[in-house]
């Protein structure tokens, strides 16, 4: 993608309160099943704007977080939303290179660009005794797969569906411990407010932009026609003895 491309897309995405879909219940449902205790060691890994971190803080209040993201704004807008928590550390950082030790490394919809069976193997090391990484991941829920979901993700050939996630997670040497489904309500909490900007910034829009909020607008309409077929999957995995 060129420069231009990737301008417009952070024009768009400047200031969202979040990157994907997800809510806080999913992190408290998350910390549940990882019976993650009260001054756990998180790391949110491709934090973007922060949306999670208030969350991961309310399930271990007497723990510390470490959010980090590539993106230096997306970093920024974390730390304005942050404010002065002395038990949250931001950085701007590849979420390849982490090193703990975590009692919960926390991804949301970012572990396919490292791949989730490599991915993990290489959090492994990363994680404390008994830690775990809960990642949600957009596949397949069922086997009808409609022309504009399988166009939509066309870039995207590694896309599986839900036992492809559970080999994905095996083959990297872990067991999954749960799953669910990222609820409507949490993707709406992601396309609602993407819906405004595009509304905000389509009069006058031209060049790279005109192209980075058609595929948005594409890509909102896909998926409210055709939920059923696809979605995030919110896995805690963690890794085997050995």
């Amino acid at each position: 993608m060129s420069d231009a491309y990737w301008d417009a897309f952070f024009e768009l995405h400047r200031d969202l309160p979040r990157e994907g879909p997800g809510e806080d219940a999913d992190v408290a449902w998350a910390a549940e099943i990882a019976d993650l205790k009260p001054d756990a060691r998180i790391c949110d890994a491709a934090c973007g704007p922060g949306a999670d971190i208030a969350a991961l803080r309310r399930v271990a209040p007497q723990g510390h977080v470490d959010a980090l993201d590539k993106v230096a704004g997306f970093v920024e807008q974390a730390r304005a939303r942050q404010g002065d928590d002395r038990n949250v550390t931001l950085s701007v950082a590849d979420m390849s290179d982490i090193t703990g030790p975590y009692d919960m490394i926390w991804c949301a919809g970012a572990l396919y660009f490292l791949g989730v069976t490599e991915g993990l193997r290489r959090w492994r090391e990363a994680l404390g005794p008994g830690g775990v990484v809960a990642f949600s991941q957009v596949c397949w829920f069922t086997k009808d797969r409609p022309k504009a979901a399988v166009d939509l993700w066309a870039d995207y050939p590694e896309m599986t569906d839900v036992a492809g996630v559970a080999a994905c997670v095996e083959a990297a040497g872990y067991t999954t411990l749960a799953t669910r489904k990222i609820s409507d309500h949490a993707w709406e909490d992601y396309y609602g407010p993407l819906d405004q900007r595009i509304a905000k910034l389509s009069p006058g829009a031209s060049g790279a932009l005109t192209q980075v909020l058609e595929e948005a607008r594409t890509e909102a309409a896909v998926w409210r026609a055709h939920r059923e077929s696809f979605g995030y999957l919110l896995s805690v995995v963690r890794p085997n003895a050995v």
